[in-house]
């Protein structure tokens, strides 16, 4: 179990994988309790149906939350090992806590002795479901990134996307469409029905938009009389492996050594200043790429 947790990872990245995931963690509790609870709006998974307990019943909205998780779990470690179930049970705890502890912050005991929140942006409900869907997504898409989850819908999600490359953004957006469609049952509102569903299309859009944003990755191809030291120094710099092609230019037939590289789009500026310091007159091109698998880059599902 211990050797599984571990999954060959050092403490250096366990470390920085645990501080994105509550970094996440934060910024999702935070668009919830502050932006969505309190003004009634339902985004779709286990913090939906929280708020619809919540509002029901009264119940805090964090111990709904991770109660209902708990029985999730078991899912987890059969699909994604123990290693993705230590990583849930803590973002399970850390999001119910951090969800307990801004709900108490700005929930206040009313006239009718039931609680209600200070909504911070006064009666703007559209704009609450905005900024509210921003950070839910933002958030988790962060905590994806650290290789954990928040729970609920998320594991079902990433247990999907284990297997199949399917955008865990589009995962979530099928199964919320009926968590907030069902508030409707409840709050008899149709206005903010309409409201959840803007909110989960803007958290799922804006968690594909991090998610991908972070992994997006770039093709470079480079012909340059010095493509050795260029090829060294991606090497000894960026810690990117290099390929070389052999090519003949057609009118010139001079042959020519022509370097492929592969990388995330946010080394490009660097590999262009190395490109540009070692041969100014280096002939480049730059490509988006779908996507990229193999060492150092995504890994190849099932």
């Amino acid at each position: 179990m211990i050797k599984e947790f571990l999954n060959g990872s050092s403490p250096w990245q366990m470390l920085k994988d645990y501080g994105t995931m509550t970094a996440g963690l934060v910024i999702f509790a935070l668009g919830y309790s502050t932006f969505l609870l309190p003004y009634q709006i339902v985004s779709g998974g286990v913090s939906g149906i929280s708020t619809l307990i919540f509002y029901a019943t009264g119940i805090h909205a964090s111990l709904t939350y991770l109660v209902i998780n708990l029985g999730l779990l078991l899912l987890a470690v059969r699909i994604m090992g123990w290693r993705y179930f230590f990583r849930t049970i803590y973002g399970i705890l850390i999001a119910s806590l951090f969800i307990d502890i801004f709900q108490s912050l700005l929930g206040v005991v009313g006239a009718d002795g039931k609680e209600h929140f200070v909504r911070i942006i006064g009666e703007q409900t559209f704009l609450a479901s905005v900024l509210g869907g921003m950070l839910e997504g933002a958030g988790l898409a962060i905590v994806f990134l650290g290789g954990g989850s928040t729970g609920g819908t998320d594991i079902i999600a990433s247990c999907v996307n284990k297997y199949k490359n399917i955008s865990l953004g589009r995962m979530l957006l099928l199964l919320d469409i009926f968590i907030i469609g069902s508030g409707y049952l409840l709050s008899h509102n149709i206005e903010l029905t309409v409201i959840g569903y803007v909110t989960m299309f803007i958290s799922t859009n804006f968690l594909d938009y991090v998610l991908n944003g972070a992994r997006q990755s770039v093709q470079f191809i480079i012909i340059s009389s010095e493509h050795e030291r260029i090829a060294e120094l991606v090497g000894e710099q960026l810690e990117r492996g290099v390929t070389i092609l052999y090519g003949e230019g057609w009118y010139s037939k001079e042959q020519r050594r022509v370097l492929l590289i592969m990388a995330k789009k946010y080394e490009s500026r660097r590999l262009f200043r190395l490109i540009h310091d070692t041969d100014p007159h280096a002939f480049v091109t730059m490509s988006n790429v779908e996507g990229v698998f193999g060492e150092g880059f995504d890994v190849i599902k099932k």
